[in-house]
């Protein structure tokens, strides 16, 4: 089982669904969570990319981060880089090609204006930790090379909030590439947690000319996988991931090329664990559409 904790499989009639034990810590916020003696913390919406690759030994590699350990939330953890929506994000003066604001609310199920502050955040997030960037001059190229004192400058204004995503690329005259992002999946932490986030997965090829990198104060260490390796150390207690991540290196896992990933088409649906108690024991319980990525746990 590895040391993400105990399995559990609870009858619902004809159904049965995966859950993995919780430290004895959550018992009590578990119950008080049921019991309605406690409120969840309201989910911030924020968005993770899943960069890719196709390596010419190796196949399809998904680009992972490791979260420092001083890290609040998931410290430890093997993550895709992402991060929480900056409401700067939506700003009118971002440049835009590709799929409009609208388009996206439609595929991600939000309304225009939080779609483009999501889409935003994917690539501004992505950018932040880990200079690929999904903008160019054109709405039909991409900027080849994000190294260099200019840009690094560029990036910790951003992170710093000094500046905004929009100014951003209106300084450097670029637009941002909504088509080269694709949706993939829609998590939200379960309610026990203190820390609680609204995600929305994406996928996007790394551009030609672009090295991902290791630019995160929040990472100690950066990591080029397989999906399905890397979901193989995970459930085997090697690598610390989160639920959410272990399902998208599992389903990424069935492709063999980015451009088998970024063909696929997505029927995007939201994913949330739930906590039970049973036998005085506080259990996270797995969505039963994400059942069969944890049968082997």
């Amino acid at each position: 089982m590895g040391r993400h904790g105990e399995e559990l499989r609870l009858e619902d009639g004809a159904a049965m669904v995966n859950g993995l034990k919780l430290p004895e810590e959550f018992r009590e916020r578990v119950e008080d969570i049921l019991a309605g003696r406690a409120e969840p913390v309201p989910a911030r919406d924020a968005a993770t990319v899943v960069v890719l690759r196709d390596h010419d030994k190796h196949g399809l590699q998904a680009f992972l981060l490791r979260r420092v350990r001083s890290m609040a939330f998931a410290p430890g953890a093997y993550v895709f880089p992402g991060g929480a929506v900056d409401p700067r994000d939506a700003e009118a003066k971002v440049a835009w090609a590709g799929p409009s604001p609208a388009e996206w609310g439609a595929e991600l199920k939000a309304d225009e204006t939080l779609a483009c502050e999501l889409v935003c955040a994917a690539v501004r997030e992505t950018f932040e930790e880990t200079l690929v960037l999904l903008a160019g001059p054109t709405g039909g190229s991409v900027v080849d090379d994000t190294r260099g004192d200019d840009w690094e400058a560029d990036r910790q204004a951003l992170l710093d909030r000094s500046l905004s995503f929009g100014e951003f690329l209106e300084r450097r005259g670029l637009v941002l590439r909504s088509d080269l992002l694709r949706p993939w999946a829609h998590w939200i932490t379960p309610k026990i947690e203190p820390k609680r986030y609204d995600t929305r997965f994406f996928v996007a090829g790394i551009p030609e000319g672009q090295r991902a990198r290791d630019v995160s104060t929040e990472a100690d260490r950066v990591a080029w996988v397989r999906p399905a390796e890397a979901a193989e150390r995970a459930m085997a207690g090697e690598w610390m991931m989160l639920p959410p991540t272990i399902a998208t290196l599992a389903e990424l896992a069935e492709y063999d090329t980015v451009a088998d990933v970024l063909a696929a088409r997505r029927e995007i649906v939201v994913h949330e664990p739930t906590a039970e108690i049973v036998d005085g024991d506080a259990y996270l319980v797995m969505p039963e559409s994400m059942k069969r990525h944890y049968a082997g746990w």
